[in-house]
């Protein structure tokens, strides 16, 4: 065991760029879908542009479903074969029974490896939030912070961490009973476009726009009203089957903040079942 290094631990649906998780040596915890007979492991079985194909022909959802704490112990105990210190964010557990299979999993670690130190965070995030909030925490470790400072720099950039997101439609949302509080915009006209975001770890309506072109125009106003004009920000630009409508959004946050750093990512198949093809997001954080 070498002792040095602290392990980060998350899941798929963190939606994180692959060549960042191979960079900051983040371990993954699949999320499952539930496909007819078929389960399908979120990332490994499925790929997000070939799953937005499926979704957009699809008469039924699939359904999702957190990994088991057996699942969390497998991706503990393979940290733990190179980290005595090991931080684990798991997405919001308002959203998500993956915060508890999680803590069940670090209470069989902490039996059969006493020696390895763990602390769970709960992002009350999704997505890329709650993947910013990871690949900090990553950073953080491999430039050799001690653990509690690991731990905070997590929480801290959990925290601060905002999402805002539009759809083609509600109707996955509803379909896969994922809405939340936005459950008042799901009868709105087809051709609406509903915004969402996470408040307090539960999804909430941010208003609706006519256009694409107009629920972009409002997620920047919703962002301006976050951080305020040029703020210096990281931002996740994150889609499902979407990534040339994403372009104009982007074009429109780099014009009006200060973009330190820019990810695009689609988003996993296992948080794209709820949204649906046509998605575009952001999350981004003030620095």
């Amino acid at each position: 065991m070498g002792g040095e290094m602290i392990g980060v631990l998350t899941d798929t649906t963190a939606s994180i760029p692959q060549l960042l998780v191979e960079r900051l040596k983040i371990e993954l915890v699949p999320y499952y879908i539930h496909r007819g007979l078929e389960t399908l492991r979120d990332m490994i079985d499925v790929a997000p542009d070939s799953f937005a194909r499926y979704l957009a022909m699809a008469k039924k959802l699939p359904t999702t479903s957190a990994p088991g704490p057996g699942d969390y112990l497998v991706g503990l105990q393979r940290l733990a074969a190179r980290a005595r210190e090991i931080v684990v964010l798991t997405m919001t557990s308002k959203g998500s029974g993956g915060y508890q299979a999680c803590r069940a999993a670090v209470d069989v670690l902490g039996e059969r490896m006493p020696q390895v130190r763990v602390e769970v965070v709960d992002t009350l995030q999704v997505g890329m939030s709650h993947g910013w909030a990871a690949i900090e925490a990553a950073r953080a470790a491999l430039k050799g912070l001690e653990f509690g400072r690991v731990v905070e720099r997590a929480v801290e950039v959990a925290r601060k961490g905002v999402m805002i997101q539009t759809a083609d439609t509600l109707r996955y949302l509803y379909m896969g009973g994922r809405i939340g509080r936005a459950q008042r915009l799901a009868g709105s006209l087809l051709n609406i476009k509903p915004l969402i975001g996470m408040e307090d770890g539960v999804i909430v309506p941010l208003g609706t726009a006519r256009s694409r072109a107009k629920a972009y125009a409002k997620m920047i106003e919703l962002m301006r009203r976050r951080v305020g004009e040029g703020a210096r920000v990281a931002v996740a630009f994150t889609h499902v089957a979407a990534r040339e409508q994403l372009e104009q959004l982007k074009t429109q946050v780099l014009d009006h903040f200060e973009c330190v750093e820019v990810l695009v990512s689609p988003l996993s198949p296992a948080l794209g079942v709820h949204s649906g093809p046509g998605t575009v997001g952001m999350s981004f954080y003030p620095i």
